[in-house]
């Protein structure tokens, strides 16, 4: 998880930087930065007519270039990344959808419960022809869903009792405006009684109704008493203009940001005395002030802070934000970090989208739970200072020139998501080359595998897995709690020959006890190393031998000597094998050697050279031969002792258990004590 934090935050440094190389070639070709002003006298009539559209100011009744200037220059300065943002929203000709309401429950949900936004509804009566016509209804919705607001078409012939009951007998257009200035208040339903229906006169009426829930100030000693008042609103945003009333993004913006930031209009168009407004700061109309308990800030001063509704909104979006603005920015963090698996995942292309999906969902459920618990800490009463001091960092920290750099990238990539898309790929692909290339120089063989090979280990996996869950099959020996389960026994016992076979790893095999098989006597010492030397090389090569030879092994192998023993027999003791039951001579395996003629009194096994917890026995139960001085015997865990050859073979053609008492190879077992024979005893 780290890693892809890493590589999230690189990618991050990287749209930073390519940011600032675009602004660099833009600045070479060009000549000007975007955050550069534009002095309105050299654009053409189009292009401030467009200026104009965007910020919401009607201009019908200025059919000369000078009154369209003049209102521009009014409502703020014009920046070159705003005219650019600008002239490519004009030029796009995306289709704005529009709602169609069923009946009154749809039309109740959205629009009625809807606290923090505008509606614009078209009423259709029954067997009427609507208001407005398609072709102006269409130019009617692009033009306001540039300033948030949504629109809808409600016929009443799907529920003409609600028309009835609202008293919608004609065609109209129905305004939605939440009617208080605190959050999820009461929405007001407006009805346009106007009588000309043109679409500049529509957003006029539309614009009127958004500004009249704008406080409005319209002399100084107004300002001085609003300015030093101290309310529930700890952010104000001030915009002193010679306007006749506030643009429409900034009206719009009022209703969403409802009991979280105060808009105040301050119209200065007849002031006579202006210096109250120097004694707090303000030098210069238009300004947008934005007042907080920290002080005053100057939209406008820094890079992406333009004058439209996009900007200002991602502008107070950081300042104040909702829970629900930081639900969302994590929950797009944690599927951008999630989606790096897809590059840093190794292997056959099916593993890495089965990893990726496994991660996006883990990632995605721990978000949301993790979430649940902060907003249950967030409804305490006793928090609110807590909340203060969060907010209080917020401000401090996007206020800075820093963070408008991240605001207008943020602004910019989302205004291109093809590059932003394109960049996060091939930064993918990156980290892709360089963990294959990492990977290979550690003889990484998952780099290698293809589809079918990770489908068919994953299903052999599985497979294993829901069967036959074992804690641990890389180490041995290791302690179990459920060694001495026996449930697990009794289970076994139920069906023995039912057994499910899962693929096992043959690991452990390596790390199952071997020696040499010794008799007493003397022996020199360079006799000793010449058997040790030679000892190991004769392991190595039966290993290479007996792992070579997995595939011509079959469960038909199993010798029909072999015998489980019953659960109440009990285990043999010092001196006699385990196995002793199992044979058709039931007398203990040392006699037994004797009575072979295969042993002198001088030859006598030598079970010092045992490791502790094996049982002697002097006889190999998967071949039947005799053990001979020199030879390599294994031990498994639960004490019974084989040639090396022998059980190495059975264990590898898959039968993970003892061949005498059936007990799993890979499991450990209470070690078997011997008991230390008396002083008086004396060896044989």
């Amino acid at each position: 998880m780290w890693l892809k934090l890493c590589f999230l935050l690189l990618y991050f440094l990287v749209l930073f930087v390519l940011a600032r190389v675009f602004e660099a070639m833009v600045w070479y070709e060009t000549g000007f930065f975007a955050t550069q002003l534009v002095d309105p006298v050299a654009l053409s009539f189009r292009k401030l007519r467009t200026i104009l559209e965007c910020r919401g100011l009607g201009h019908s009744g200025l059919p000369e270039k000078k009154d369209v200037r003049e209102l521009v220059e009014k409502s703020g300065d014009l920046m070159e990344g705003e005219l650019y943002s600008a002239l490519k929203e004009e030029e796009a000709s995306e289709s704005v959808s529009s709602t169609n309401f069923s009946g009154e429950m749809h039309f109740y949900e959205l629009v009625e419960d809807t606290k923090d936004g505008i509606w614009l509804v078209q009423v259709i009566a029954n067997d009427r022809s609507p208001l407005v016509g398609k072709v102006h209804w269409e130019k009617m919705v692009k033009k306001v869903s540039r300033f948030g607001i949504r629109t809808g078409t409600f016929n009443c012939s799907s529920d003409p009792r609600y028309c009835r009951r609202r008293g919608w007998l004609k065609s109209t257009l129905i305004m939605s405006v939440p009617q208080t200035s605190t959050s999820k208040g009461k929405v007001m339903l407006k009805e346009y009684s106007g009588r000309k229906i043109e679409v500049e006169h529509i957003f006029k009426w539309i614009t009127a109704h958004a500004a009249s829930r704008i406080k409005t100030i319209y002399n100084s000693e107004h300002l001085r008493e609003e300015w030093n008042r101290s309310d529930q609103y700890r952010v104000k945003i001030y915009l002193f203009a010679s306007l006749d009333q506030p643009p429409a993004f900034f009206s719009a913006l009022s209703v969403k940001f409802t009991g979280r930031v105060e808009f105040i209009f301050v119209n200065v168009e007849n002031w006579d005395n202006k210096s109250y407004m120097a004694e707090i700061g303000v030098y210069k109309t238009p300004s947008y002030i934005l007042r907080t308990p920290e002080g005053i800030y100057r939209y406008g001063s820094n890079a992406g802070e333009f004058i439209s509704l996009r900007a200002m909104d991602s502008f107070l979006r950081s300042l104040q934000p909702e829970v629900n603005d930081l639900f969302v920015l994590s929950l797009v963090l944690v599927n951008l970090m999630a989606w790096m698996d897809l590059f840093i995942t190794q292997g056959a292309t099916i593993k890495r989208f089965v990893v990726l999906i496994s991660t996006l969902g883990t990632y995605n459920s721990l978000l949301i739970i993790s979430w649940l618990p902060v907003l249950g800490f967030l409804q305490l009463p006793y928090l609110d200072s807590f909340y203060e001091y969060s907010l209080k960092l917020f401000r401090y920290s996007n206020t800075t020139t820093l963070a408008s750099w991240v605001r207008a990238d943020w602004m910019f990539y989302s205004s291109h998501p093809a590059l932003f898309l394109s960049t996060y790929l091939g930064h993918g692909l990156l980290i892709d080359y360089f963990e294959k290339k990492r990977r290979r120089n550690n003889n990484n063989d998952e780099v290698n595998a293809n589809n079918l090979e990770w489908l068919s280990s994953l299903w052999d996996w599985y497979t294993s897995y829901l069967f036959h869950p074992i804690a641990s099959f890389q180490h041995f020996p290791f302690d179990s709690d459920w060694d001495e389960d026996p449930d697990l026994f009794l289970e076994r016992l139920a069906f023995p020959d039912l057994w499910l076979h899962p693929l096992i790893p043959t690991d452990y095999i390596k790390n199952l006890p071997v020696w040499r098989f010794k008799c007493l006597g003397v022996h020199s010492d360079e006799e000793t190393l010449e058997t040790l030397q030679d000892g190991e090389s004769d392991s190595d090569t039966e290993n290479r031998e007996v792992f070579s030879s997995e595939k011509d092994i079959s469960e038909d192998d199993e010798p029909s000597t072999f015998h489980r023993p019953r659960a109440g027999e009990p285990r043999s003791r010092a001196g006699s094998c385990s196995c002793a039951s199992t044979c058709c001579h039931k007398e203990p395996c040392e006699r037994r050697a004797r009575s072979y003629g295969s042993y002198s009194t001088a030859d006598e096994p030598d079970w010092s050279a045992w490791p502790p917890e094996m049982l002697h026995c002097t006889e190999c139960v998967v071949c039947l031969e005799n053990f001979e001085r020199g030879c390599l015997l294994m031990g498994l865990p639960c004490g019974h002792v084989f040639h090396q050859n022998c059980i190495v073979m059975w264990l590898a053609g898959g039968r993970h258990c003892c061949p005498v008492c059936r007990w799993a190879s890979y499991k450990k077992k209470q070690p078997y004590t011997h008991p230390q024979p008396l002083s008086s005893d004396s060896p044989s």
